[in-house]
């Protein structure tokens, strides 16, 4: 059951390591929870997911932990800069604008990706480098890596 959370409820998430975010257990420091965070979230519970690597907790308590699994669900995608005015809230993504193919929705599985939710102008996401959720400006998110090339990109949840 998709939740379409609120700045109250990501506030809470705020400072949370993932360990304290999932109950199966998946929280080597060494893996890239960015859409772990997302899915425990919202209830992403398809594709590959922290319980089938783990195999602890319950398989209702699974979340999708793959962000190129995430981004074709959504149901539209498109330039940061392209959002429609109606879409205050949903996914936010950054990478190389190479890696990213709209018209196909499909994001290249390439190690330097990253989701977070937005809301109004305010990004939440996973910082697997602080090891906790924090928020930035879309600004801010948009040098999570460096280069000229990167981009933001907005998804509308996935149904």
């Amino acid at each position: 059951m998709f939740i379409q959370p609120t700045s109250n409820d990501l506030g809470l998430m705020l400072g949370k390591s993932i360990g304290e975010i999932c109950p199966c257990g998946y929280i080597d420091p060494g893996f890239n929870h960015c859409a772990h965070f997302v899915s425990h979230v919202s209830h992403f519970q398809f594709g590959y997911t922290c319980f089938a690597e783990t195999g602890k907790g319950s398989s209702d308590d699974r979340a999708c932990v793959r962000v190129v699994e995430l981004f074709p669900r959504c149901t539209s995608v498109g330039n940061w800069a392209d959002r429609p005015g109606h879409l205050r809230s949903g996914l936010i993504f950054v990478t190389d604008r190479g890696n990213v193919h709209l018209k196909a929705r499909v994001i290249d599985n390439v190690r330097k990706k990253h989701v977070g939710f937005f809301i109004g102008d305010t990004v939440w996401h996973y910082s697997n480098t602080d090891g906790k959720v924090v928020t930035q400006t879309p600004e801010q998110f948009n040098h999570h890596y460096p280069g000229n090339s990167i981009g933001l990109f907005y998804g509308a949840y996935p149904i």
